[in-house]
């Protein structure tokens, strides 16, 4: 068994090549092999939001707190609010993120396949992220 303290895992502020706005995340596990798991308690401030990106396993969100949206590639924008649960399929196109009045936080759990975990891809653009509907 290993436990980390709480202390040990210091929030970090997202990476900008990979989120629009203030994003902060906390890292809950990154688990040794053979186990795959990865998860993050991430935080949204209103209006910031991931870039598209894909996860070769899918991912799960699960909604903790506030109001977000999220988009699979050529689908609707989809509102969450807290306690919502989300799976997003192997390798499709997907963001997410806060309202633009709403921030919004969620527990992101997806697995590592060996080489990666995500692929990055372009940002949400501000014409896009417009036509989400409002919460």
């Amino acid at each position: 068994m290993d436990i980390t303290a709480a202390h040990q895992k210091p929030s970090r502020r997202a990476n900008s090549d990979w989120f629009t706005g203030t994003v902060w995340q906390d890292p809950i596990v990154d688990a040794p092999a053979p186990a795959r798991v990865r998860s993050a308690r991430v935080a949204f401030e209103p209006g910031a939001r991931t870039n598209w990106h894909t996860h070769p396993l899918g991912q799960t969100l699960y909604i903790v707190h506030g109001i977000g949206h999220v988009q699979t590639e050529g689908g609707p924008v989809q509102v969450v609010r807290a306690g919502d649960t989300v799976f997003i399929p192997p390798n499709e196109k997907h963001w997410h993120g806060a309202t633009p009045t709403h921030g919004m936080v969620h527990i992101a759990i997806h697995e590592f396949d060996g080489e990666k975990h995500v692929t990055w891809m372009e940002p949400v653009t501000d014409a896009d992220y417009a036509v989400a509907p409002t919460a």
